[in-house]
C-alpha cells in the first residue's frame, strides 16, 4: 500500500489533481496503509507484552510506552490514527487537498513508525 502512494504523482499537484482517480486511489492506499500499521501494533502489544488495547490511538500510546516508539513517532502515529478515523467515520470532512498533503508530507513519517515495529519483531 505504500509503494502503491509511492507510485502516484506526488511531486506535481497539479498533475495529481489532473486525474480524479488520484484522490481515490491515494484515499484507498492511505486507509489500508494505516489500518495494517495499527493492525501490526495491535499484535505486537497483544502477543509480545499480553497488552490488549481496545482503540487506535490505544496502540501508539502503548508502544511508545514499551519503548518501541520514541515520543516524537508515538505523536505521529497518535494522529496518523485520528486521520484514519477520520478517513472511515468522517470521511466528508477530509478535502482532496489535505489528502494530497497528507501523502506527500507524511508518508515518510509513517514509513518510520513501520520500520521501528519491523526492526522490533526481529529481535535484537
Amino acid at each position: 500500500m505504500l509503494e502503491g502512494l509511492r507510485q502516484l504523482p506526488l511531486e506535481d499537484e497539479k498533475l495529481f489533481f489532473s486525474d480524479p482517480r488520484n484522490p481515490a486511489a491515494a484515499e484507498s492506499y492511505l486507509r489500508r496503509a494505516l489500518e495494517a500499521l495499527m493492525d501490526l501494533g495491535r499484535h505486537i502489544l497483544a502477543e509480545g507484552f499480553g497488552q490488549p488495547v481496545t482503540s487506535y490511538k490505544e496502540i501508539a500510546q502503548g508502544l511508545e510506552e514499551k519503548g518501541m516508539l520514541s515520543k516524537e513517532l508515538g505523536a505521529v502515529m497518535r494522529k496518523m490514527a485520528g486521520y484514519r478515523t477520520r478517513m472511515v467515520h468522517f470521511y466528508h470532512e477530509i478535502g482532496s487537498k489535505e489528502l494530497y498533503s497528507i501523502c506527500k508530507d507524511h508518508l515518510e513519517e509513517i514509513e518510520e513508525v513501520l520500520d521501528e515495529m519491523i526492526k522490533w519483531t526481529k529481535g535484537p
